[in-house]
């Protein structure tokens, strides 16, 4: 990676969230740092791009009383108009975090954190999402300043190497002192355990409606990957790509049958060699 000079950070816990805060902070000691993230939370609002109507954004004073940009678009409209020239000035690098959870797994398909990285990647843009490895029911407010620091440290490794085309950074810390940690792996992603229900109730009008909740996700952790390594009290850092396609199956699925006949009866005729379907949809006709 060139120089890194100037900084985009997003999040989706939005703009007030302090996790977002504490990661300026730290990329403040290292560049020049333009904040642009979502006037509200958009927790799990996944790879959202706006496109029904306007997008709006607004100067805001957070706590420490500096100036940052809020936008009521999701984390990836934020990094998409930062990048697409909202800004007169160039971006380096882009971070998204510091998410309030985990985000291990499956989770990166859903999360906003690292959708906004996964944004910058489609721009041509480094990014990386950084997430603190906390427990759901922690009650009290939490500290971002190990995992702020350890997201400068990262940043800063980065700058010495040029990361590949096409791919993000997927940072996950666990929520432990410094002296705790014991230290960073390469992982691969692990396996999320979800355990959703679906609440149907009934409004004061009669009406129904529902909610997708049930208890906290757990993980499978299992060597080498993000879930395991955190569980073990290491950083995880994982390197993802857009490209989803599942490449070892290509050859499988070339091997099939793939022409189809072009009329409905024929397919049917193909798996009811006795005629019986084909006759009846006849007599429809």
């Amino acid at each position: 990676m060139s120089e890194i000079k100037h900084i985009l950070v997003t999040n989706d816990d939005g703009i007030s969230a302090p996790g977002l805060l504490a990661l300026a902070q730290e990329m403040r000691k290292f560049a020049e740092v333009t904040i642009l993230a979502p006037d509200r939370n958009w927790s799990g609002s996944g790879h959202v791009k706006t496109l029904d109507r306007p997008l709006r954004i607004k100067e805001v004073v957070l706590t420490d009383g500096s100036t940052a940009l809020a936008s009521d678009g999701a984390p990836s409209d934020c990094v998409a108009l930062a990048l697409l020239g909202f800004f007169d000035q160039k971006f380096d690098l882009v971070v998204s975090g510091i998410n309030t959870m985990a985000n291990l797994g499956h989770d990166v398909t859903y999360s906003g954190t690292v959708t906004a990285a996964m944004e910058a990647i489609i721009w041509n843009v480094p990014g990386i999402a950084f997430s603190l490895g906390t427990n759901e029911k922690h009650s009290e407010p939490l500290d971002y300043s190990t995992a702020a620091q350890i997201a400068r440290q990262i940043v800063e490794r980065t700058s010495f190497h040029t990361l590949p085309d096409g791919m993000l950074l997927n940072v996950n810390i666990p929520y432990l002192p410094l002296d705790q940690i014991k230290g960073t792996r390469i992982t691969r992603q692990g396996l999320r355990v979800y355990r959703d229900r679906l609440d149907r109730r009934i409004d004061p009008r009669g009406r129904a409606y529902y909610w997708i909740g049930g208890d906290a996700p757990t993980g499978i952790p299992e060597e080498g990957t993000d879930v395991g390594v955190v569980a073990d009290g290491f950083v995880s850092i994982t390197p993802l790509q857009l490209d989803l396609t599942m490449y070892s199956v290509i050859p499988t699925l070339e091997a099939w049958d793939w022409n189809l006949p072009s009329h409905p009866e024929s397919l049917l005729e193909q798996n009811f060699p006795d005629g019986a379907i084909r006759e009846a949809i006849q007599k429809t006709k």
